[in-house]
C-alpha cells in the first residue's frame, strides 16, 4: 500500500471535498478539480492537479488532501521510471506523456515514487 513520506504541506500538497463517495484502495490515483471545486478522479476541468492515496472509504463531501510534490513509499513500482497518470481513470502507470497521460513522477528505487505534478508533460517524451 502506498503511503505519503514526504512533503511540504504548504506548498506541496492541498485539502479539497470529494466529489463522490470513494472505496479506500492501495493504489494512489490521479485526480483533478471540476467546476464546483471537488476533487475527482482523473482530469475533472483542471486537468490532473495531483494524486491522492486513501485507504479507507470516504464519503462525498469529506475533505482529502491532494499531493502536488512529494514522495510515496511501498509503491511497488521499477526503479528509475517515469509515471503518468490516466486523465479519464486516474489509474497511474509507466509511460509517456500524451493527451490521456499526464506525467506525475518518477521511481527512484523502485518503491519510491517522487510526485512533481508541474512537470511539463511533454518535456522528455
Amino acid at each position: 500500500m502506498s503511503k505519503i513520506d514526504k512533503t511540504e504541506p504548504n506548498v506541496g500538497s492541498f485539502r479539497a471535498p470529494l466529489n463522490a463517495a470513494l472505496t479506500g484502495g492501495a493504489a494512489p490515483l490521479g485526480v483533478g478539480i471540476n467546476g464546483s471545486g471537488r476533487v475527482v478522479v482523473g482530469a475533472g476541468t483542471t486537468g490532473v492537479v495531483g494524486i491522492i492515496v486513501s485507504p479507507f472509504d470516504k464519503a462525498a463531501g469529506d475533505p482529502i488532501d491532494v499531493l502536488k510534490l512529494g514522495q510515496l513509499v511501498e509503491f511497488g513500482g521499477a526503479a528509475g521510471t517515469k509515471y503518468t497518470a490516466n486523465t479519464t481513470t486516474g489509474v497511474i502507470s509507466n509511460g509517456a506523456a500524451s493527451a490521456t497521460q499526464k506525467i506525475i513522477g518518477h521511481t527512484v528505487e523502485a518503491d519510491r515514487l517522487v510526485i512533481d505534478v508541474n512537470v511539463d508533460p511533454y518535456i522528455g517524451t
